[in-house]
């Protein structure tokens, strides 16, 4: 089964084509991804207009080139896949409305795909991880704890009740200067900050509930950066350590908890999974206390390759295979985008979450 997968829910213009083998394994032909970061840098964040635009005038060129480098033509294709939401309305709507032409054109199976979902099957297709496992999803648009029990089904353990991770580290590296994508910012500055210098309160640590809180962080580094202005590199480096250091505690804190519900639930004797997605999966601080954690819980610790994290079409193709190979229906031509889709449907909402247009 070979599956054209289209992603153009944030600032990344992707196309792929991924085979999926009647064994279940999955097989990447072909994967084109064109970041528009130089595009936003200078606002310090995504603009949805320019991204929309961006996506309108690469987005052809793009599929020629995944359907070229995978040696499959048009005519080959099983079903095309889109990303349908949750994203910028702006950019669903130039992916979902090109995949909606191709896949009429060619008389070709149209799937709309959530972009958790996304997320969520890439480690089947990298590492053929078995259900159930446990997902945690760190990005700029989304931080979630997701247990997937199978292909559309998935419960979601806990969620930000304010600000995505990924979100936190871009405005605290805005707060200090840094630029952006804040990310690496961050993490490169606080290679040189002094440990003890900075303390920070750790966010929903010992909450029962699994949610996740880093405004009131964010609040507390503006608080302290006020404080010691005007702010030398030293001091720049000893927030970005001291920032970094309380996030990766209430992730570990979290994280523990999971494990330890996943299995009181399931058991752990077959040593069950735990994957990580999304762009902030590539802190190297953040990684080495999950498989730290995972490791004395007598769990596997998975993390897809880093292209595979962040924004892709790749995944996109890969959920639509799996969701085919399950048997799931396909979705008609006036399938809508989506600016807000919970993975797990049946989830109440957290106060705070749900923002639109963010980036996952």
């Amino acid at each position: 089964m070979d599956i054209l997968g289209i992603e153009t829910s944030c600032d990344e213009t992707a196309a792929a084509v991924v085979r999926r083998h009647p064994d279940g394994s999955g097989e990447i032909l072909s994967d084109v991804v064109l970041s528009q970061l130089d595009l936003h840098a200078a606002f310090g964040g995504v603009v949805p207009e320019l991204a929309a635009r961006s996506h309108v005038t690469t987005l052809d060129r793009l599929v020629k080139q995944a359907l070229d480098e995978s040696a499959v033509n048009l005519a080959g294709i099983d079903a095309v896949a889109v990303t349908s939401g949750p994203g910028l309305i702006g950019g669903l709507m130039v992916g979902l409305m090109t995949a909606k032409a191709i896949a009429m054109a060619a008389d070709k199976p149209f799937v709309g795909i959530n972009h958790l979902e996304g997320h969520a099957l890439t480690a089947r297709l990298t590492d053929r991880v078995a259900f159930p496992y446990l997902l945690l999803l760190v990005s700029g648009g989304h931080t979630q704890i997701v247990l997937v029990k199978g292909v559309d089904d998935y419960e979601r353990w806990g969620t930000t009740i304010d600000d995505a991770l990924g979100e936190a580290f871009d405005k605290t590296a805005k707060l200090l200067g840094l630029g952006y994508p804040g990310g690496p910012a961050v993490e490169k500055a606080a290679l040189g900050g002094e440990a003890k210098r900075f303390r920070l309160p750790v966010p929903m640590r010992k909450d029962p509930r699994l949610d996740f809180s880093f405004s009131g962080l964010k609040t507390a580094v503006r608080q302290m950066a006020e404080e010691q202005a005007p702010l030398s590199q030293q001091t720049i480096a000893d927030l970005c350590l001291a920032f970094q250091t309380s996030v990766t505690a209430s992730l570990d804190d979290r994280i523990s908890m999971a494990l330890q519900r996943f299995s009181e639930r399931f058991g752990n004797e077959s040593k069950p999974a735990l994957v990580v997605a999304g762009g902030v999966a590539a802190n190297k601080a953040i990684r080495a206390t999950l498989e730290a954690r995972t490791a004395k819980a007598g769990f596997r610790f998975v993390a897809p390759p880093l292209h595979l994290c962040t924004d892709n079409a790749a995944m996109i193709a890969w959920a639509a295979a799996e969701r085919l190979a399950a048997g799931l229906e396909t979705d008609e031509f006036n399938l809508a985008p989506r600016s807000r889709w919970p993975l797990d449907q049946a989830a109440a909402a957290a106060i705070g979450s749900g923002k639109r247009g963010a980036k996952a």
